[in-house]
């Protein structure tokens, strides 16, 4: 069974402006999301700013997730770390605080071979009774998992049941999901590539957009499993726009900024993040404006 299908939503960490966690803003945006159909919350992931967190405050706002949450939608909680011991201790936090799941994203900077990433799962995994969702996103890790790699993981591991998928590479997705077969669950990384991963069969997106857009992002998946392909490649191409200045700058930069402009005061970004340049506010505020999310 999978851990959620349809859009969960890879959600902001609100700040005070002296960089701390803003705990009164995060329940009052988990609440929003729900409210607004999001069908998980993934938390303290890199939209999450999770690695610009101490250990202890990601401890601390992963307990804080799972007990506001309670259950009402799956919470999957970003647990990946470069070091394979720290990403054991961030997951067996999360088993400790309730979350349903962990996303566990490759070990960045290290740049470990296909052996080292199938030594690091491996070990993760066995060190909870959570279900795992890999997460690969190559341009930002600068290691990929290969379809052989994810295939034997899912094959040799019982708790490794997913896979989030952000390598831009549709051929690529395809294969893990034929070596695998039926093993591995994928979810989209890429807000951009929803419908083309929904069609060889992927669960849904683990998404940036949802951040804004929760309900329609959620409608992107439910009109495809619901079978109107063509309301959902509909759905899909009206929010490019949005989605591409989303991306203009390094997640989440744009995103908080979006959510800022939309009244939702999420804060600052913690270093070596900073604010999103003039050029790309304007093109984000037209795009939020264009989506119908802002008022002209």
């Amino acid at each position: 069974m999978s851990i959620f299908t349809g859009a969960g939503v890879a959600i902001v960490t609100p700040m005070h402006e002296d960089g701390t966690v803003n705990y009164e803003k995060f329940g009052e945006i988990l609440d929003w999301q729900i409210r607004n159909s999001t069908d998980a919350i993934v938390a303290i992931g890199t939209t999450g700013e999770g690695s610009t967190l101490t250990m202890e405050e990601h401890q601390e706002a992963l307990e804080f997730v799972c007990s506001y949450v309670k259950h009402r939608v799956p919470v999957i909680a970003g647990t990946g770390s470069n070091a394979t011991s720290a990403a054991i201790i961030l997951s067996q936090a999360a088993q400790r605080a309730g979350a349903d799941a962990c996303l566990v994203v490759t070990p960045y900077y290290n740049k470990a071979t296909q052996k080292g990433l199938y030594e690091h799962y491996k070990t993760v995994a066995a060190s909870v009774d959570l279900p795992i969702i890999m997460y690969n996103v190559p341009g930002r890790t600068g290691c990929n998992i290969a379809p052989e790699t994810a295939a034997k993981l899912a094959k040799d591991v019982d708790n490794i049941v997913a896979i989030k998928a952000a390598t831009a590479n549709v051929s690529q997705e395809l294969h893990t999901m034929e070596l695998s077969e039926g093993r591995l669950d994928m979810y989209s990384g890429e807000d951009g590539l929803i419908v083309p991963l929904l069609s060889i069969g992927a669960k849904g997106v683990i998404s940036v957009l949802s951040n804004v857009a929760p309900r329609q992002t959620h409608d992107i998946c439910a009109k495809w499993f619901a079978g109107d392909t063509k309301g959902s490649l509909e759905e899909q191409k009206r929010a490019l726009p949005l989605i591409d200045a989303l991306f203009s700058e390094v997640n989440p930069i744009p995103v908080k900024a979006a959510m800022n402009m939309m009244g939702m005061e999420v804060g600052p970004l913690r270093l070596p993040l900073t604010e999103i340049e003039p050029e790309h506010r304007a093109q984000l505020k037209k795009a939020l404006e264009e989506y119908g999310l802002l008022r002209v």
